[in-house]
């Protein structure tokens, strides 16, 4: 089985990546010529756990191969896989085509066999319908059939989520067309269907709004219980220990059920925004999607009011020490991150801000304040710090020891927005020690 998959980026290499290791022929084309040559070269150009040897591995055994001809890519191809970028259209909100039109016409145009072309890339509900006039148009004398398979991938997780999945949708479209592009999904994902991994058969439509459905669940858990965090500390309650109450609910589940700055990276911001947007498109307004939209933008500037009545109402001429600039650990992914609204405003607050992440520094750079001092280490970022905030939960900020933390800062104000630390052993520490929902 030989597939081609067209975009290096987050989704398109991973699942390319994991495609060859379930034995296929996995060609990924990319535009951009850096980045092929840097993954011919063996350097990942994203940060995620296990991939650069998962990646290699199948290289050297020859199942996959990168570059930049869409011609080479799809010689022989049973599959062609779309997993370019979607990104929020500036002024609207609506997810942005145009890498994907401009895709979808590029293998029109190349194909020379009847093909399968599959949407990896998360596209709002119809893109499916418009992909297929697409192509008809430009090869009314090909079979060409459209098919959705949404990635459900978590950045730090991806490959465990791409290998053990809880279950893998595909949406074709109605008659022989269809069915020729579910045999073939089926045969694609037979290791999968072997595990007994629930495989889930639907319309195109169908499979386009179950992606947007289930990230804006998700997306309104972690509102929902940033809010309840809120409520936690006004009535002297503990979130966590109320969310450990509500998530062994089994209609309710733990997962997504962690207080924090709000959510941010790849997916739920630009999601939300889409679906929400095609709602109203639609007549048929998403208010609970909308409210979660507008309680996670605010939730990010509301941290760093926080932090600045903790430092006694004001942080002008003083240092902050911030640890973690990712969105979350196990990624070097900046995007719609709780930093770029926290450390900014807190550096137009009059702080020097100091921050350390173990490996979004570089992404980091171009996105905040200038004025920002880049720290080699978690205790190098705390030295001579008024206040230290935890913003990103990385597994070696839990490590570091309280007294040495202590003994490196000036001050001894301790928000922890992730809620890292043990409340007790950081106050036993000296610290003026809060995080998030708890008394």
């Amino acid at each position: 089985m030989r597939i081609a998959m067209i975009g290096a980026g987050y989704v398109g290499l991973v699942s390319g990546a994991c495609f060859a290791e379930f034995g296929m022929q996995v060609h990924v084309v990319d535009a951009e010529p850096s980045k092929i040559t840097a993954l011919k070269e063996g350097r990942i150009p994203i940060y995620e756990p296990g991939l650069d040897a998962l990646v290699a591995d199948n290289v050297r055994d020859g199942r996959l191969e990168f570059g930049t001809s869409l011609d080479k890519a799809m010689e022989g191809a049973d599959a062609v896989f779309l997993a370019v970028g979607t990104p929020s259209r500036r002024g609207d909100g609506h997810a942005d085509l145009t890498y994907v039109f401009a895709a979808a016409e590029q293998v029109a145009r190349a194909a020379k066999t009847p093909i399968v072309l599959v949407t990896k890339s998360t596209v709002p509900v119809g893109t499916g319908r418009k992909i297929k006039e697409i192509v008809t148009r430009i090869r009314p004398d090909l079979e060409i059939a459209v098919a959705s398979n949404p990635e459900f991938l978590r950045e730090g997780n991806a490959i465990g989520d791409f290998m053990r999945p809880d279950r893998v949708v595909v949406g074709t479209e109605d008659g022989a067309l269809g069915d020729r592009a579910r045999e073939l999904l089926r045969r694609i994902y037979r290791p999968l269907f072997l595990m007994e991994t629930p495989i889930v058969n639907t319309s195109l439509e169908t499979a386009e709004l179950t992606k947007y459905a289930a990230n804006a669940f998700l997306a309104m858990k972690i509102s929902f219980i940033n809010e309840i965090a809120d409520l936690c500390e006004k009535v002297g309650a503990d979130v966590h220990d109320v969310a450990r109450g509500v998530g062994l609910d089994g209609r309710i589940g733990r997962k997504f059920l962690h207080p924090g700055p709000g959510y941010g990276g790849s997916c739920f911001p630009k999601d939300t925004l889409a679906v929400a947007r095609t709602a109203r498109d639609f007549n048929s307004p998403l208010t609970l999607i909308e409210t979660t939209i507008a309680i996670n933008d605010a939730r990010k500037g509301q941290m760093a009011d926080r932090i600045i009545a903790a430092c006694g109402g004001s942080v002008a001429g003083k240092t902050i020490a911030v640890l973690g600039l990712a969105f979350k650990p196990e990624t070097d992914d900046m995007r719609d991150a709780p930093s770029l609204v926290v450390v900014p405003k807190l550096v137009e607050a009059g702080a020097t801000v100091r921050v350390y992440d173990p490996v979004a520094m570089d992404h980091a750079r171009g996105m905040l304040p200038e004025a920002v001092v880049y720290a080699t280490g978690a205790l190098d970022a705390a030295a001579g710090a008024d206040a230290l905030v935890v913003l990103t939960e990385w597994n070696e900020f839990r490590a570091l020891s309280p007294h040495n933390l202590k003994k490196t800062m000036r001050g001894t104000v301790l928000e922890d927005l992730r809620n890292v630390y043990e409340p007790e052993t950081m106050r036993e520490a000296g610290f003026s020690y809060r995080s998030i929902g708890r008394p």
